[in-house]
């Protein structure tokens, strides 16, 4: 088997993806191979890198794993779902796609440049997010960076939409407040013993919540469309949002619905194909055509 592969470059909302395909040929990538593919400058670059599988169960079209520019692996990326959903749509000729993934199984429903995934059920409990301490009120929990009596962030949200998330609402802006300092320090908090996703969230009305987001190794994103899902149900929880808003990432916005009905999650939002070209598995770095964005 050669050891050079095709690879989609794609984005949703400019969180941007490399997505491999091993349904046919099998890639098994170790961490120091997925980070140089991730690099921006020796590899390809992006946030996430995306490799299709064959399906587990005979319901689902694809399995999907999903690894962080660090090299670690993933539970769930909303945006790189749409990518798939996209991706499998036009394979099939159908709308509808089935996804498994560690997180669960999701549907995406495909209608031109706009995909809905389904992203399940939340889960609120401590020990289901998950929290190194017991707390009965996940709505806010005890922890804050700044001075005890007079703290930057405080009080945040914790919520697992498939992985992790602690969402700070904040009064003004989210780009006036320096994530990229206080996200490390957050994401590797000792209350999150799998690490955590960091959002900052300014409510603007009750349809609709500006965010920035730390994400757990990535760092700072243009979009998370799982955070997105987080900001949502827990500013619904909390009385802040209804049940439908609309998420203003700095990549663009996402559509997001709580259903009542199920407690499902429904993302609605774009997706976009940058480029495509080969690369050497023998050697990440090199890549016949160059789809960076």
């Amino acid at each position: 088997m050669s050891s050079n592969i095709r690879y989609l470059k794609m984005n949703g909302l400019g969180n941007d993806f490399v997505i491999l395909d091993s349904r046919e040929h099998n890639i098994d990538l170790n961490g120091d191979q997925v980070r140089l593919i991730a690099d921006r400058e020796q590899g390809i670059g992006c946030d996430q890198l995306i490799i299709l599988n064959d399906a587990k169960t005979p319901r689902s079209d694809v399995f999907v794993r999903i690894f962080n520019h660090d090299g670690g692996e993933v539970a769930a990326c909303g945006n790189a779902m749409r990518c798939v959903g996209a991706i499998l749509s036009k394979e099939s000729g159908r709308e509808k796609i089935i996804i498994e993934t560690r997180a669960g199984i999701l549907s995406a429903v495909v209608r031109g440049e706009i995909v809905t995934v389904d992203m399940g059920r939340p889960r609120f409990d401590w020990q289901d997010i998950p929290l190194s301490e017991e707390f009965d009120d996940t709505t806010g929990i005890e922890l804050q960076i700044g001075p005890i009596d007079d703290p930057v962030l405080h009080t945040p949200s914790v919520v697992n939409v498939g992985n992790p998330h602690a969402i700070f609402w904040v009064d003004r802006d989210p780009d006036q407040y320096d994530l990229a300092r206080f996200g490390p320090l957050l994401e590797n908090h000792p209350l999150f013993p799998e690490r955590a996703n960091i959002s900052l969230a300014r409510i603007v009305s009750d349809e609709e919540a500006k965010i920035l987001v730390w994400e757990r190794g990535a760092g700072l994103t243009r979009a998370c469309g799982t955070a997105a899902c987080a900001v949502a149900v827990a500013g619904a929880r909390k009385g802040l949002l209804k049940r439908k808003a609309r998420i203003n990432l700095p990549g663009g916005d996402l559509c997001i619905e709580w259903q009542k009905e199920n407690d499902h999650i429904l993302m609605s939002g774009p997706w976009e194909l940058d480029g495509e070209g080969e690369i050497s598995l023998a050697d990440p770095g090199q890549q016949t055509t160059d789809a960076g964005r």
